[in-house]
């Protein structure tokens, strides 16, 4: 039975790094439509890396913590050198200059943030949340390994259909897109949009005056990007896919590092972090972006928060008391 658990944790551990190896894409891996300069393969945990995990796991020691981020920065640095070889071939071999311009964003985008997905993946190794089944939910919200102990996420963007239940309580203004007022009932199960940064706290202050037990607010992007974890480039998303909008459970089977959906592609996602003095970040892209722009590392995108966009909604976090 003990290694039987090991065998689980060391699978949910991989998610960090890459989808869960099961996860069934669109056969035609539409990343690679859009892009010949991504490599297909997914890399998983190396024995080395898993007896580093478990002796942790066992002894949590700083000696073994320490062990352990060595490792994890070993495995980062032997992937950006990949990026790095695709990069020296596509000078030699690219006919066109946005594939030698797209591949060399990703390898100094690896190398600026070198230091950041490292600790976040010590982060999510080392939580004590990190059990089997972490990565299902059975109340809409999931645990995001590495960002605190009291903070869980929600599955899904909010829905129209949640944000009805708002608006019928508080008499706020409903978003522009509802015809008269009222939510059209044929998109009850899409993300809400043209809600502003203020809208969408007002929805977090409302959950959280009905619920003695927990306080729910926006993410941080440092919260939204350990919950999305690293981005599969041959992931199924809504990302020049359709001509608009998707229900929040259309790409149910790709999962994020936490197990939340639809964390790229389909809505730019409101956080409380500041992108400038007077925008508000937002995350994941939409699915007008390119995926290049949907990336989990993108730091680029923010919004006036007293606006709401047809491309933007939000997702909510639940801090338990």
């Amino acid at each position: 039975m003990k290694e039987l658990y090991l065998v689980i944790l060391i699978t949910l551990c991989t998610v960090s790094y890459v989808q869960a190896a099961n996860l069934q894409v669109n056969p035609q891996a539409k990343s690679f439509k859009y892009s010949t300069t991504v490599e297909k393969e997914r890399p998983e945990l190396d024995d080395v890396t898993k007896g580093l995990i478990a002796a942790y796991r066992q002894n949590p020691t700083e000696a073994n913590k320490s062990a352990l981020k060595k490792q994890i920065g070993i495995n980062y640095d032997k992937v950006v050198a990949k990026k790095k070889a695709k990069l020296a071939e596509l000078k030699q071999t690219a006919k066109d200059q946005s594939k030698i311009d797209e591949m060399q964003d990703i390898v100094n985008e690896m190398l600026r943030d070198r230091e950041n997905r490292i600790n976040q993946s010590l982060s999510r190794f080392t939580d004590s949340r990190l059990v089997p089944n972490a990565r299902k939910t059975t109340d809409g919200f999931l645990p995001v390994l590495g960002a605190g102990q009291n903070v869980y996420i929600a599955y899904t963007p909010v829905t129209n259909e949640d944000y009805a239940k708002f608006i019928n309580a508080t008499g706020r203004k409903a978003p522009k897109d509802w015809a008269n007022g009222v939510m059209p009932t044929n998109k009850a199960k899409y993300p809400v949009i043209n809600v502003s940064y203020n809208d969408a706290v007002a929805y977090c202050n409302w959950l959280s005056q009905k619920d003695s037990k927990a306080k729910y607010r926006l993410p941080t992007e440092k919260e939204w990007e350990f919950a999305a974890g690293h981005m599969p480039k041959d992931a199924d998303f809504n990302s020049g896919e359709n001509k608009g909008l998707t229900p929040v459970t259309a790409y149910s089977k790709t999962l994020s590092a936490s197990g939340a959906i639809d964390m790229w592609g389909n809505v730019w996602e409101w956080t409380s972090t500041n992108r400038s003095s007077t925008t508000k970040a937002v995350k994941g892209g939409a699915w007008s972006t390119s995926r290049m722009d949907c990336r989990t590392e993108s730091r680029t995108e923010g919004r006036n928060p007293n606006s709401g966009y047809s491309t933007v909604g939000f997702r909510i976090i639940r801090e338990k008391y």
